[in-house]
């Protein structure tokens, strides 16, 4: 499990076939530290094992799902990549629950600077997404811990601050682009536990909740 707090940008050294998928060798020097072989490490907010871990780096293979479902199957040499290591049991959850598994991607739609570095993104995601896209919620761009700032259907808009705008990937984004995303588990389970007690939400009443026990 990770935050969303990214700890460094790391860059993309080398990209080789292995299998249907690839292996990606990566420069990094702080997500190193204390990295063993076979640790989680969230690579543009994605969930990959580490291996062949070095004080420069390490590397990680990637299916080839991953690949058609991120943008890491755009990733060549000098790709800069966020990195975030897996959360430990005594860390901080400073931003949410990120899982590192990316539901889609979305495309930039426009970066307007609003003055004192700060930054205003509006992202379209997929039309399958839209639904747990909640004013003031959280999800996750690029493995970055954002807060939604408005929803108009399928399209969001995030408020980027200084230190975020200049610590992450988010530098270099442009108008166009692809970015991982990964809306809110809690939000999924929700969805799943009406499902099952055959509940749709229009249906679901203050009384109703009562008589479930709520």
């Amino acid at each position: 499990m990770f935050t969303g707090i990214v700890e460094e940008v790391g860059r993309v050294v080398a990209v080789a076939p292995r299998g249907s998928g690839s292996r990606l060798r990566i420069e990094a020097a702080r997500v190193v530290e204390g990295l063993r072989e076979g640790d989680s490490v969230a690579v543009q907010g994605v969930c990959l094992t580490a291996v062949g871990i070095g004080s420069s780096g390490f590397s990680a293979d990637v299916s080839r799902e991953t690949l058609e479902r991120s943008t890491l199957g755009e990733a060549r040499a000098g790709t800069p990549v966020n990195l975030e290591r897996a959360l430990a049991a005594s860390g901080r959850l400073g931003g949410h629950i990120v899982q590192g598994h990316v539901d889609g991607t979305g495309v930039i739609r426009t970066l307007e600077e609003r003055g004192g570095g700060d930054w205003w993104l509006e992202v379209e995601a997929p039309a399958e997404l839209a639904r747990y896209l909640v004013y003031k919620g959280s999800i996750a761009l690029d493995g970055i811990s954002l807060t939604v700032a408005r929803v108009e259907g399928p399209v969001f808009a995030v408020a980027v601050i200084p230190h975020t705008w200049a610590n992450t990937t988010l530098r270099q984004a442009r108008a166009g682009q692809r970015v991982n995303l990964e809306t809110d588990v809690l939000a999924k389970y929700v969805e799943r536990l009406l499902a099952q007690m055959e509940l749709k939400p229009e249906k679901l009443t203050v009384e109703r909740l009562r008589e479930l026990g709520y």
